[in-house]
């Protein structure tokens, strides 16, 4: 077995990393298994609900590849019964099953929850069709340590508390099954363990049945006829047409490293691209550890550009693969001439990379009966979904923050490294990448560096955030590293963002 590096959000999902890299799995193994258990421990942030996406840099060198487990647009087929209101108490739309909700979590937020809120699901898809192309152990290997949390049960980490305490009423409280797994008898927020029923049996057949039992067997029927009974939109025949899609990653080359992000539809991939070519080079000047005035106020003129473009022409265009390869290569003129997520990262010694992203959104609130899986309300992340609610042709992949992304070097080092954090994946993520490849910081002190982000860049309320103290809302980057030292000798590093419950394993053969 091949010696595996692994940072996860928090340190039993790294636990299952490390099993499953003990009992002979790759990075892409490991990976695997760390980011299911987050899909049952990270509440209100990811689920078995979720979409994803997979970079991997394979070991033996070749092109890294994307695998899209995004979310589909529902409503191919027609609402298997009649319905009825989710929330009778409340300003609930019955033609849609949704109502609002404003938070002060992120900043401040309006989002979409409900029935009518729930996208199609690909995240496990995309896991196992990963699995089947790179994975070394038996399917049944990865999912167990997710079933074992699950059964055994859990105390809500940092960041899960740190989110529900906002919204454990408003979208964690309406349905009655939510509401007791969450909370307390006073209504605060658990500090008990956390035991969702259901949720183990689910995994179990998961285990047993692979991806399709969340797809076309008895669980996604559960799924469907929930949320329709309930006023959704989600179907029995958006499940079982959903695919994962393989794509080649976006490429960046930055000198000896070649970088693979995630490509469109997603838009995350695009813009840590088109910021790592505008960076050309920057940090050039890293004293003590910390990014020069001048790097920083570059940093900021990047990102406002970027982002600038994204807000303008990317979040709305009606071709986005055409568009945004039209803006990547006009940076590369410039350059010539002058994203609730969690994110697991995992390095092998055979030079294998493995980087992943899930997402549920903010979640829709309520458990699908009957399977313990919180289901997600990516159709209500208004930020993503500029059309509206169910403004997109049923099929159509939404729009994603998201930029797992792998790097191999000249010299056979490789790297995988990632970040949640919605619109500040993309500005997480390059100026890590940035810090440690151009400005030749180690891994650790790129991650832990204040970093930058430029909310509402060009628009007249824009606000250029400077990190102060270091917190969740900049991100919690997760990255592994296969590098070569001074005498050629190959070592493996993990990093785990102090912003969040990160955790880290080195797992030696």
């Amino acid at each position: 077995m091949p010696d595996v590096a692994i940072a996860a959000p928090n340190e039993a999902a790294a636990d299952a990393g490390e099993q499953v890299a003990l009992a002979g799995g790759n990075a892409v193994d490991a990976a695997l298994a760390a980011a299911l258990v987050t899909m049952v421990n990270e509440v209100g942030i990811v689920s078995l609900s979720s979409g994803g996406f997979v970079t991997v840099q394979p070991a033996d060198g070749s092109a890294p590849v994307t695998v899209d487990g995004w979310m589909d647009m529902p409503g191919r087929g027609s609402r298997s019964g009649p319905s009825t209101p989710a929330r009778p108490d409340t300003d609930t739309d019955p033609d849609t099953g949704t109502w609002d909700v404003r938070t002060d979590y992120g900043g401040g937020v309006t989002v979409t929850i409900g029935p009518g809120s729930v996208a199609a699901h690909g995240a496990v898809a995309a896991f196992e069709e990963t699995h089947a192309r790179w994975g070394s152990v038996p399917w049944r290997e990865i999912v167990a340590p997710a079933v074992d949390v699950a059964r055994g049960g859990f105390r809500l980490g940092s960041a899960s508390r740190y989110y529900l305490e906002y919204v454990h009423d408003d979208i964690f409280g309406w349905d009655e099954q939510s509401r007791a797994c969450v909370h307390d008898a006073t209504g605060a927020v658990t500090t008990d363990l956390v035991v969702v029923p259901d949720l183990a049996a689910t995994l179990e057949v998961i285990a047993a049945d692979g991806a399709s039992a969340l797809h076309t067997g008895d669980l996604a029927r559960r799924i469907c006829d929930d949320v329709q009974a309930r006023g959704g939109l989600l179907g029995r025949e958006d499940l079982a047409a959903y695919r994962p899609v393989v794509r080649p990653a976006l490429r960046v080359e930055l000198g000896d490293w070649a970088l693979g992000t995630n490509p469109t539809p997603a838009v995350g991939g695009v813009c840590v691209a088109a910021m790592l070519r505008l960076l050309d080079g920057t940090p050039h000047a890293v004293v003590d550890g910390r990014w020069s005035e001048a790097d920083v106020a570059r940093l900021v003129e990047v990102q406002r550009a970027v982002l600038g473009h994204r807000l303008d022409v990317l979040d709305h265009s009606h071709d986005l693969v055409a568009d945004a390869l039209a803006y990547l290569a006009s940076v590369d003129d410039e350059v010539r001439s002058a994203g609730s997520t969690a994110h697991v990262s995992a390095t092998d010694g055979d030079g294998g990379a493995c980087s992943v992203t899930v997402s549920s959104g903010y979640g829709s609130g309520m458990i699908a009966r009957g399977t313990g899986i919180w289901l997600n309300n990516c159709l209500g992340e208004q930020e993503l979904n500029p059309r509206g609610l169910h403004g997109l042709e049923p099929g159509t992949r939404l729009l994603s923050n998201m930029a797992p992304t792998v790097a191999h070097h000249r010299d056979g080092a490789a790297l995988a490294i990632g970040s949640p954090g919605a619109d500040r994946i993309s500005t997480a993520v390059a100026q890590v990448v940035a810090g440690f490849t151009n400005g030749g910081m180690g891994l650790q002190q790129a991650v832990n560096h204040p970093r930058v982000h430029v909310h509402r860049a060009g628009r007249p309320d824009e606000v250029v955030k400077v990190e102060t103290d270091l917190t969740m809302y900049y991100g919690g980057v997760g990255a592994t590293l296969l590098r070569r030292d001074a005498a050629g000798e190959l070592h493996l590093e993990a990093a785990a963002d102090p912003r969040r419950d990160g955790a880290v394993r080195l797992v030696r053969s």
